[in-house]
């Protein structure tokens, strides 16, 4: 009787049916059919082989090697080619599996750059060794089948140390949880009665909030929600002029003047104070995002003003803040066109991002957000992209709701494994689609058997909707059923060189074809919110990390192919290749179906190679927003400043014009939010080196 000695040590029968499954299972790694009697033949041939070796015992690896031998001299050198490359990678899992050491020893060098908002400080460098753990440990405890997907590279779930722990990220019902108070663990907060003292509130919402998620966190209405607080402080200001027995005939002009003021200091401490607080056991400042510009009244309007201007102004020395991201909505009638009343806020917008990329800009007018507006129910959205809006469980709309867990899907390899065969990619994106939603079930089941302590703050102070009548030992799971279950996917353009040998941006036919595999995805998507009952959803994945990660797996499998793994990045989601020369028109009429379709979440980007001025910006927009379905975009252009005195410097400068300092920073967006250039993961520097401008073909990012 042989045995077979593990790589832990135990010993084992010897069972030939593990031989002939890893066979057929290399051969679907790259989509080759093996017959069921060819898969017997080399299992036969290496039974053989270890019969005439007359062992009683044989190590693991030394049959793998019989394997892989048998598999080439039989004529099946590609099998053996994934076999080979498999084991390969298998080792290099194992290897971190058994010796956690290695990895803890890495991450005290330096953080990886997987979320270019983390730091490289204790704190984060603590939270990444934690993070390691739980991952294994995750991947240890669900079915084999969905661990191995991951470790491949067929699917990625995200955030996997927090699998088990937490959910993604919130739209904050702000005004809510102000006007009624809140407790962060150590005592009652009173609802505020200024809006210094509300906005001050609004960044421990933001803080608090992210030390119970892994994701990022959104003001939904900040204008609005803050703008409450606006008519408090002009009575209490009006009090206090009166009490001083001020002139009676100047004090309607002083207390304006005064609620001026006070707006203006509340809204520079928010941008302070995000670029400054920590959240996340200290390893990074809040991940935050702001939606304004629909304001209900003429102080909402106010705030709004303010807030950009002070945002515009930046840091201390004039420094780009990085945080919050902030979302301009526009709507006709409301903002969008001259003769609208709020349509100067539209103006400073433009102006504000012209300097400084922020705002963003949400269509609110799009075919599907116009649905839920004329509903009465305003969207609003995440820098980082996060959509929530629609609502089986309940009532449409994004306040208390956000996405629960993404799953995303490698595309481009499914593209590869076709092999021009448009209808084998679709039987294998049938493969890959439930395996994600297998993939983000088995979150489900674990997620639920978490209670109400276990995120204190945003399921215990009420700001999750479905826990509104929760205690602290109930199950989060009416929770889950209101936030969204995201199926992402990432690298269509590379998919469609895979499947065509053009992308979208190239070629009609593949733009045609792109369309039809993101519109299937979207399909399965409501098809699985009808029969599940939860909210799932087809989302554009921002893979910031993730970028970088499926494209070496992809290239250790088959190679370098030209125009799908002959960089170190896939492309962004659904959009046009950052180094392919494209018109500001044309790249906004490609992506801009992809938007509906995307309903967990979307965004576009125009590439500038300069700073625009503001009037550049909004014929971009308005272009996008009058003639296309596009919902949400952002302009794109290196920002570099000094370091020293915070002057911005232009057309390529390496000197600060004014103090002569050579320190400079440059800045840039990485997947819907700023982030310093050297805080950039490999994946990322590499799109960003590729990077050429929507005005002229020149490259962007070239000092």
């Amino acid at each position: 009787m042989l045995h077979v000695v593990k790589r832990d040590g135990r010993e084992v029968e010897f069972n030939s049916v593990k031989i002939s499954n890893a066979i057929k299972g290399a051969a679907e790694e790259i989509g080759i059919i093996i017959k069921v009697s060819e898969v017997l033949s080399v299992t036969q041939q290496v039974i053989k082989q270890l019969e005439e070796m007359n062992l009683e015992y044989i190590t693991v690896e030394e049959i793998q090697n019989i394997v892989e031998e048998t598999l080439i001299k039989k004529g099946f050198k590609d099998i053996g080619f994934a076999y080979s490359n498999y084991r390969k990678e298998r080792t290099k899992v194992r290897d971190i599996k058994s010796d956690l050491m290695k990895a803890i020893g890495q991450i005290g060098v330096e953080t990886d750059r997987d979320n270019a908002n983390v730091g490289n400080n204790f704190s984060s460098k603590l939270l990444r060794i934690a993070s390691e753990s739980n991952k294994w440990h995750n991947l240890a405890k669900m079915p084999k089948r969905l661990a191995k997907a991951h470790e491949n590279g067929d699917v990625y779930y995200h955030d996997l140390d927090s699998y088990n722990l937490t959910t993604n990220c919130l739209h904050i019902p702000t005004k809510e949880v102000l006007e009624k108070g809140f407790n962060t663990g150590y005592g009652y907060i009173r609802p505020p009665k200024r809006i210094e003292s509300a906005a001050e509130l609004s960044c421990i919402l933001l803080q608090s909030t992210q030390n119970d998620m892994f994701g990022g966190q959104s003001h939904p209405d900040f204008d609005n929600d803050m703008g409450e607080f606006v008519e408090p402080t002009r009575q209490q200001i009006r009090n206090e002029l009166l009490e001083m027995s001020v002139d009676e005939s100047k004090i309607e002009e002083l207390v304006e003047k005064k609620v001026i003021r006070a707006i203006q200091q509340a809204m520079q401490g928010i941008v302070y104070n995000l670029n400054t607080m920590h959240s996340r056991a200290g390893s990074q400042v809040p991940f935050s995002s702001i939606n304004l510009g629909i304001p209900n009244d003429k102080d909402a309007a106010l705030v709004c003003e303010i807030f950009l201007k002070e945002y515009e102004k930046g840091l201390g020395k004039g420094e780009q803040p990085i945080f919050p991201n902030i979302i301009f909505r526009l709507k006709e009638g409301v903002n969008r066109e001259e003769n609208d009343p709020y349509f100067y806020l539209y103006k400073l917008a433009c102006s504000v991002a012209a300097k400084r990329m922020n705002p963003t800009f949400m269509n609110i007018d799009s075919s599907f957000n116009k649905k839920y507006y004329d509903e009465g129910v305003i969207p609003a959205t995440m820098g980082c992209r996060t959509y929530v809006c629609s609502n089986i469980n309940g009532e449409a709309g994004t306040k208390g709701r956000g996405n629960i867990a993404p799953t995303t899907i490698n595309l481009p390899r499914i593209g590869i494994l076709a092999k021009g065969n448009v209808d084998k990619f679709f039987e294998l994106l049938d493969v890959r689609l439930n395996l994600a939603k297998e993939s983000l079930l088995d979150r489900y089941e674990k997620l639920k058997k978490l209670r109400v302590k276990d995120l204190p703050f945003v399921a215990g102070q009420g700001l999750m909707k479905g826990g509104e009548d929760l205690s602290p030992d109930d199950s989060i799971e009416p929770i889950l059923k209101q936030g969204t279950w995201g199926i992402g996917f990432i690298g269509l353009a590379e998919t469609l060189v895979a499947i065509r040998g053009k992308h979208h941006g190239e070629d009609k036919t593949s733009r045609e074809l792109g369309e039809r595999i993101i519109r299937y995805i979207r399909e399965y998507t409501d098809k699985t919110t009808l029969e599940t009952r939860l909210n799932w959803s087809c989302y554009a994945t921002p893979a910031e990390g993730l970028s970088g990660k499926f494209i070496v797996k992809d290239k250790a499998i088959f190679g370098e192919i030209p125009g799908v793994t002959d960089k170190e990045y896939y492309t962004n989601s659904y959009h046009v290749p950052v180094g392919h020369p494209i018109s500001i028109k044309e790249k906004i009429d490609i992506e801009a179906p992809y938007h509906a379709m995307c309903n967990g979440g979307h965004i576009s980007y125009i590439e500038l190679d300069n700073y625009p001025d503001g009037d550049t910006i909004m014929d971009i927009i308005n272009y996008a927003y009058k003639c296309t379905d596009m919902s949400y975009m952002g302009i794109n252009f290196h920002i570099r400043y000094c370091k020293s005195c915070g002057t911005y410097l232009y057309n390529g400068e390496h000197e600060c014009p004014e103090c002569n300092s050579t320190d400079i920073q440059g800045v840039s967006r990485v997947t819907g939010y700023l982030s310093l250039d050297e805080r950039f993961g490999i994946g990322k520097s590499g799109e960003r080196r590729d990077r050429i401008s929507q005005e002229n073909g020149k490259h962007v990012y070239n000092v």
